[in-house]
């Protein structure tokens, strides 16, 4: 007994003095959750009407949440059963990719083929109201909560669009969004266009089996593969490293690191890699995100692609989703991605080898291509001045302007129907044609990546 009296009288002692450190550290850290219940308890009894306590407390949890970053939210039941849906391909919605961007609902990308694509909803537009119902304010979860409902069902968002003094009212009709991930266009001389709409459920797997079929129609060569994540909002990183490890035979694909930089998650190549030797050009634009960022980042870093087009989004923060006992759920930032030269991605993007401004096509080539004019040096034939003879030797169209002029005067005069699918693609998409330039002339720009 005496042993135990001891062992109590040393324990009495640590509480006593060794421990009022962490009884101290406890009262200061959950202090606030007293003036929390507190608050709640005088809003329950006072408020002036009668008051839904669930909903206060949602909503304390949502603006709690609100404070750490626009990735992170709460989602209740029903939201959370739509979120889990949306990975599979197939949702209810109008099917556009959003984001807070200065405190404002901003569209990252719609997705092709999707009733806001239909209708004319482009990347960068700003929501300022759904429904009129104004939008300031509003958190992801809120926004995705209001764009959703039963199918054929009318929407109405207000948007603000840049180079529009106005406000648009764009008119949606709600669908069961079906999202094919992978499309693909035959191109000329054994080459192929590839566009990855979203990384969801099977991207991987469904590039392969395009390109292992293409392989085999073109006598099993593949001369290039032009892979375009342009308006590619992501989706699953587990996708986004299947596609990488289609051309990557070793090394890292991307890393993930979270609070603690020890704590830190590596993705190889599996040395599987079937299409290790084809020729690949990425393009991308400032809509590209997460997912498709790791793509072209993993590519670039490992030499394995030449990326074309604009700097991209920057959304390089990993979310991980927690099922809740209700059946809610919370969506959390818990790391951030790193490219495999240990670059992070968020808030920077991937910066394009090559950078190609999206124009009009038809635009630029009457612009390099001028025919008529007010001046004598319009003139076909004139007498050229010294000073534009210097001109014309250091600045004067390139190879790749004088192909772009020759190409749209070639598709120019045809009708749509007369139009292969390489010219249909390409006839209204500067960018695309300009990248299949560059992946024609792969050796070359291969060289110049290194």
């Amino acid at each position: 007994m005496k042993i135990n009296k001891w062992i109590w009288i040393t324990l009495l002692a640590v509480l006593i003095m060794g421990g009022r450190p962490l009884m101290t550290f406890a009262e200061d850290r959950y202090s606030e959750l007293q003036t929390f219940s507190k608050i709640l308890s005088l809003t329950q009894q006072y408020y002036v009407e009668e008051v839904d306590t669930k909903k206060l407390i949602n909503g304390a949890i949502k603006g709690m949440l609100r404070e750490l970053d626009p990735h992170t939210s709460y989602m209740p039941p029903e939201a959370f059963k739509e979120f889990e849906s949306e990975t599979s391909g197939e949702f209810g919605g109008i099917g556009i990719e959003i984001s807070i961007q200065n405190n404002v609902l901003t569209i990252i990308s719609p997705i092709e083929d999707t009733p806001a694509w239909k209708a004319g909803v482009k990347p960068g537009d700003k929501i300022v109201a759904i429904n009129g119902q104004s939008t300031k304010g509003f958190s992801l979860v809120d926004a995705s909560t209001a764009l959703k409902g039963k199918d054929g069902a009318k929407i109405t968002l207000s948007i603000i669009r840049d180079n529009i003094e106005k406000p648009l009212d764009i008119v949606i009709t709600r669908g069961r969004v079906k999202i094919k991930s992978v499309k693909a266009t035959p191109l000329d001389e054994g080459y192929i266009y590839v566009k990855i709409t979203s990384f969801i459920e099977n991207t991987g797997s469904d590039l392969e089996k395009v390109l292992t079929e293409y392989k085999k129609q073109n006598n099993g060569n593949i001369e290039g593969v032009l892979l375009d994540l342009r308006r590619n909002p992501g989706g699953l990183l587990e996708q986004a490293v299947k596609v990488s490890d289609l051309f990557i035979k070793d090394g890292v694909i991307v890393s993930t690191i979270g609070r603690d930089p020890k704590n830190k998650e590596v993705s190889y190549a599996s040395k599987r890699a079937p299409f290790v030797d084809v020729p690949v050009v990425v393009l991308m634009n400032e809509y590209s995100a997460s997912a498709s960022e790791i793509v072209a980042g993993a590519l670039q870093d490992n030499k394995r692609a030449v990326i074309v087009g604009e700097r991209s989004f920057g959304k390089g923060s990993v979310q991980s989703a927690i099922k809740l006992g209700d059946g809610s759920g919370l969506k959390l930032t818990v790391a951030r991605y790193y490219t495999p030269s240990g670059v992070s991605i968020q808030s920077e993007g991937i910066k394009p080898d090559i950078e190609i401004e999206d124009v009009d096509a038809e635009t630029f080539a009457k612009a390099i291509n001028k025919s008529t004019g007010m001046r004598e040096r319009d003139i076909v034939g004139h007498l050229k001045g010294e000073k534009e003879k210097q001109a014309e030797n250091k600045n004067g169209p390139t190879t790749m302007e004088k192909n772009t002029v020759a190409w749209w005067k070639d598709i120019g005069s045809k009708k749509d129907t007369e139009l292969t699918g390489k010219e249909q693609l390409f006839k209204s998409d500067y960018q695309a044609y300009q990248a299949f330039s560059y992946l024609k002339a792969w050796k070359t720009l291969k060289n110049m990546s290194k």
